[in-house]
């Protein structure tokens, strides 16, 4: 290669032949012409390439992206009910124009905010419609509201809610129609409502009352009258007298005159005009009492009720006035009054007596005189000639009642021996009674029996005892009644209608004059039951279903006798207590009735 010369200006030019690589003849390798270009200037042009077509593409995804938006999105339209300019958004994407979007179908959190509304967001969900729209009402925040009344002081009801006295200020209401009623005393009743707009705005309600009551006017004599209505006190005024609406009584009284009463018929806020009016002079009043008090009262000999009594007398006048009380000596009194004059009598009754005399046994018994003790055992009293509740009572004692009326100048006499409480019981018992079937029961009282307590079972040398029949004592506090023959059945039949006890070798057991056979221990038990209900009287058995479950030992109803009662009413028989029902002997040595074989079908 040929050097530029430093001092020449324009470069060298190589020129084909300049160069003559080596030959293979020469010992080298062949060469081959290849294209030039310089490094900086293809570098560069690749970079632009790259750029363009990295901004190409993503300009294509954003449109094609853009295209599916638009292709795929659906119209959603907000309707937004508020009275101020709400402001919302939506997450996810979507395209707003006012308030209409453009969103794919698919589930967005929406948020609106107005001002004086609570702030709303939910869920929507988008479907696959072309076009949708949503209607949404926000809710107003609470307003407040001042309730006043003229006059003040009214009671204020909202919605039935008794709030307050008015005037009530800044109440804080949510917003709709509530219904207000407005009372205050001697004014009209105010009704109304009130449409409260909420959304933090401030209402005020100012409620007039109207009277409730008319003027009456009038001209009194005596001018000095003294007002009331129904009863009440009434100030007049220089307008009349303020008297409420509805029907009304006026009375106009002064010292010295009777009092005058006008039946008014009052409209509010429509005065009335009475014009002159003339009180009639009193007559003379006398206030009687008496000890004791509820004694009749006789003026002139008419009557005139009971003590204690008011009564009007006429002024100048003597009159004669008589008490009078059962049980007591009367009195009598005379008087005269003047026009007006006022009276009053205090009467002490002394009382009438008649002579009981008392012979109490036990002498420690107490007396009582209506419920009032007035001593112990004998003893003669002076009593009111009144009736007289008298009671004799000593602990451990059955109690003894009676009335007496004493009589002034007849003496009485009562004669009382207390028996004891088993023994007052026995007496006050019927020696027998009769069920609703017509069956005879005899009273029989162990407690006052000297045989017992008894023995019951037999000794283990008797012949023929049983293993169950071991001797033990048994005590029966309690009297009972027991059947004096057994039930038949015409009566059983009563209770079980289709009953039907049955033959015995041939011969029946089912006549109604025969004892009832071939029935159940609970049969029996509720056939008592059913004897009770038809008397009223509690059963002693409980019954479940149908079924005897167990019994009330304090029931007084009927029942079946016990082992024990059965054998106490065999065996005893005054102070003796036989071994067998007939006797201490066996076998019996008189003839006695066998119903255990076919001879019971004679019965």
């Amino acid at each position: 290669m040929n050097e530029r010369d430093s001092d020449s200006d324009t470069p060298d030019t190589l020129k084909p032949d300049a160069f003559s690589p080596a030959t293979p003849s020469q010992g080298g390798d062949q060469l081959a012409a290849t294209a030039f270009e310089p490094l900086s200037q293809s570098s560069e042009k690749k970079q632009r390439v790259n750029a363009t077509q990295i901004a190409l593409g993503v300009a294509g995804v954003l449109i094609a992206a853009l295209l599916f938006f638009l292709f795929t999105a659906r119209s959603l339209t907000l309707n937004i009910d508020a009275e101020a300019e709400p402001s919302f958004s939506l997450s996810g994407l979507n395209w707003s124009f006012g308030e209409r979007l453009l969103v794919r179908p698919g589930n967005y959190t929406l948020s609106i905010n107005a001002e004086g509304y609570h702030p709303y967001e939910q869920t929507i969900t988008v479907g696959d419609a072309d076009t949708q729209q949503l209607d949404i009402r926000l809710a107003p925040l609470p307003g407040t509201v001042t309730i006043a009344t003229q006059p003040a002081g009214g009671e204020i009801i909202l919605d039935e809610l008794s709030l307050g006295s008015a005037p009530l200020v800044d109440l804080t209401l949510e917003a709709g129609v509530y219904r207000v009623e407005a009372v205050l005393d001697r004014y009209q009743r105010w009704q109304g409502q009130i449409d409260v707009v909420g959304r933090n705005q401030s209402q005020t309600v100012d409620v007039v009352l109207l009277p409730d009551w008319a003027n009456v006017r009038f001209s009194a004599t005596p001018a000095t009258v003294t007002v009331s209505i129904d009863g009440q006190p009434a100030e007049t005024t220089a307008t009349g007298v303020e008297v409420l609406s509805g029907e009304r009584e006026l009375t106009l009284s002064a010292p010295g005159f009777t009092p005058l009463s006008l039946p008014l018929s009052i409209v509010a806020g429509v005065d009335q005009d009475l014009g002159a009016v003339t009180l009639t002079p009193a007559d003379a009043t006398l206030t009687l009492e008496s000890t004791p008090p509820g004694a009749g009262v006789t003026v002139d000999g008419a009557f005139a009720g009971l003590t204690p009594l008011v009564v009007p007398l006429s002024p100048g006048d003597r009159h004669a006035i008589s008490l009078s009380k059962a049980g007591y000596l009367g009195a009598s009194l005379s008087l005269t009054l003047a026009r007006g004059e006022t009276a009053s009598r205090a009467i002490t009754l002394k009382p009438e007596l008649g002579e009981v005399r008392f012979a109490i046994e036990p002498a420690e018994a107490d007396i009582l005189i209506n419920g009032q003790r007035v001593g112990s055992g004998s003893q003669s009293l002076s009593l009111p000639a009144v009736q007289q509740r008298i009671a004799v009572q000593l602990d451990g004692y059955a109690t003894f009642e009676t009335e007496v009326l004493p009589k002034p100048g007849l003496p009485q006499q009562i004669s009382v021996t207390l028996l004891t409480e088993a023994a007052a019981r026995k007496a006050a018992m019927t020696p027998t009674i009769t069920t609703p079937l017509g069956q005879t029961l005899v009273l029989v009282d162990p407690s006052v029996e000297a045989q017992n307590p008894f023995t019951m079972g037999a000794s283990r040398r008797d012949p023929g005892r049983r293993a169950n029949e071991v001797e033990h004592p048994v005590e029966l506090r309690r009297a009972f009644y027991l059947a004096s023959t057994e039930t038949t059945n015409a009566q059983f039949r009563q209770y079980e209608a289709t009953h039907d006890s049955g033959l015995i070798e041939s011969y029946s057991l089912d006549r109604d004059h025969q004892p009832v056979a071939g029935i159940s221990w609970q049969q029996a038990a509720s056939f008592c039951n059913w004897l009770s209900r038809l008397e009223g009287l509690p059963p002693f058995y409980r019954e479940n279903q149908g079924i005897i479950i167990g019994f009330n030992p304090s029931s007084t109803g009927y029942r079946l006798p016990s082992e024990a009662e059965w054998a106490f009413a065999a065996r005893v028989e005054g102070d003796a207590l036989r071994r067998f029902a007939w006797g201490d002997d066996f076998p019996p040595s008189a003839v006695v009735t066998n119903v255990a074989d076919n001879t019971s079908a004679l019965v």
